[in-house]
């Protein structure tokens, strides 16, 4: 289950070395471009394009730190993604509910600082979520890390809605 990170050689972990993480994606998307196959066999090219794009695949899911986790996390049977985790704490909804209120009446009033400002304060608590999330894997508490991936989803989610809006 540590396709990817052999991959990339890298090790297993939460915490990774993002600049080898670029430096070998960039290595390997050179070496495997189908376009470098375009005069070799059906089979080659194929294979190319086969790799491409599980160098791809395993690219976005090691750059993203949530993702990366729940690529962790099914090396330990836990997917953190599967429906029936779906519970989460009153105070999680509140905050959710207050950030989507927020960002509603910033674009209502077409108030791109406060859009920032709401997209700022939702960086820092992904930063914090980050650490939690690389603490849990070091005590081996997946549970926790598998709630904090759910958490992160959210949290994703809203800033990639206020990218669009920026």
């Amino acid at each position: 289950m540590s396709q990817y990170f052999n991959l990339f050689q890298l090790e297993p972990s939460f915490n990774i070395d993002t600049e080898a993480l670029e430096q070998t994606y960039r290595a390997l998307a050179a070496r495997f471009h189908p376009d470098k196959f375009a005069s070799a066999s059906a089979f080659e090219q194929k294979q190319a394009v086969m790799m491409s794009s599980t160098i791809n695949d395993a690219y976005r899911t090691l750059k993203s730190p949530i993702d990366r986790a729940a690529y962790l996390l099914k090396s330990q049977n836990i997917d953190a993604d599967a429906p029936e985790h779906t519970s989460f704490s009153p105070e999680f909804l509140m905050q959710q509910m207050e950030w989507r209120e927020t960002l509603m009446d910033a674009q209502m009033e077409q108030n791109h600082d406060a859009i920032r400002a709401l997209d700022q304060e939702i960086q820092e608590v992904q930063s914090n979520l980050y650490q939690d999330l690389q603490q849990a894997f070091e005590q081996q508490d997946y549970e926790s890390a598998a709630q904090w991936v759910r958490h992160g989803r959210f949290l994703n989610k809203l800033r990639n809605e206020i990218a669009s809006i920026l």
